[in-house]
């Protein structure tokens, strides 16, 4: 068995963040490049010309407080144990890590099956542990046949074999969707990706493209609208799920050329791709609260904690943090900008921090020594 421990450091408190009064976009160089202007329930509108500035740190914003762990393989899904150590899925080797609260990095075992590749989309993608049972994980693995949900049990350290739950969601080179996420109630959403058939997505029958709704076998949950596993459809790739405070579940997503989506998710919902792309659809579609222009954001992992949403963005090389009013999402703002690479996964920690991951070891950032990371990110 592999045991690593891992470096942890603290950096500067004073790292400079994009400060929130004309921060709405992330800069793809360093922190002082012009910002693109997201729009709140609205198609994404062109990059400003204004040069953005930086602002230290100040109360509620989030600082990189340390180094959780480094030399990692595109760190994707993570989910947190009661013991406060996190599983984290490598996304191209196809394998599990605990990382103890110490920063120590145990590797569980491989996910048979895994296609994972760098430059690709697929592989061993999300996480999710069943509430109140650490010794069952869940995981979304992409195959050479298809994308599935298995579940595995967790003995110490070592990973049992993965029991299939879901099969037969359609696979392609690209758009996999992936992130699991239990609800309060023990059910399980699944988000999937259209397989790059856009088609899919608006057939309410297939797997492709949707939020699925699951009990622990598999099974469509009893509430779903349409007597299947859909709980909401029309999507083309959604790679970010979290819950507020309240229960309400919101989804990060891939637009193509017009807008990444910031979407709150409603049962039967149709999120109008790929008719539609951002607002406009009319009154049979959900328009997006927020949306970014492609090039800028990419949006990815999110997590909520209080009234704000925290969005990774890979191309746009930042972490969002989104204001919530209910089922209304205010401006973003930019924060930590040019100064990781590529951010994929947000997750927060059980005392109340952010673990952020860095994305440049998928075969489309310029890695730099240690990465890929998970940050530990103080708000």
């Amino acid at each position: 068995m592999d045991r690593r421990v891992v470096e942890r450091r603290t950096f500067l408190s004073s790292l400079a963040v994009i400060g929130a009064a004309a921060l709405v976009g992330c800069s793809r160089g360093g922190g002082g490049g012009p910002a693109p202007e997201p729009t709140t329930a609205g198609t994404a509108s062109s990059p400003s010309a204004s040069p953005v500035p930086s602002a230290p740190p100040t109360a509620g914003t989030p600082t990189v407080a340390g180094t959780v762990a480094t030399g990692l393989n595109v760190p994707w899904g993570i989910a947190f144990l009661s013991t406060g150590d996190a599983l984290v899925s490598q996304r191209d080797e196809g394998t599990i890590v605990r990382i103890a609260t110490d920063g120590t990095v145990t590797e569980l075992g491989a996910v048979p099956g895994s296609v994972g590749r760098p430059g690709g989309e697929g592989g061993l993608l999300g996480l999710a542990v069943a509430p109140g049972d650490d010794g069952t994980v869940f995981a979304y693995v992409t195959t050479s046949t298809d994308d599935r949900v298995v579940r595995m049990r967790l003995r110490g350290d070592r990973l049992g074999s993965p029991v299939e739950i879901l099969t037969g969601i359609p696979v392609g080179s690209r758009h996999h969707g992936g992130r699991l996420l239990f609800d309060a109630s023990g059910s399980l959403f699944v988000s999937t990706g259209d397989a790059g058939d856009g088609r899919l997505a608006q057939d309410r029958d297939s797997l492709a493209g949707k939020v699925l709704r699951i009990d622990t076998d598999g099974a469509a949950h009893p509430d779903n609208p349409f007597d299947n596993r859909t709980w909401s459809y029309g999507h083309r790739n959604i790679e970010g799920l979290a819950l507020d405070a309240d229960g309400r579940l919101w989804a990060a997503e891939f637009g193509d050329k017009s807008a990444d989506e910031l979407n709150l998710i409603r049962r039967g919902g149709n999120y109008g791709w790929p008719g539609v792309e951002g607002t406009g659809g009319g009154g049979a579609l959900v328009d997006p609260l927020v949306t970014w222009a492609p090039d800028d954001a990419s949006p990815a992992g999110i997590a909520i904690t209080g009234s704000t949403a925290f969005i990774g963005a890979l191309q746009g090389e930042c972490l969002f943090a989104v204001p919530l009013d209910g089922e209304t999402a205010g401006e973003p703002v930019a924060h930590l900008a040019g100064e990781h690479g590529r951010i994929r996964s947000v997750a927060l920690a059980p005392d109340g921090a952010l673990w952020v991951t860095t994305s440049n070891t998928d075969g489309r950032g310029d890695p730099s020594s240690g990465d890929d990371r998970i940050l530990r990110v103080t708000v």
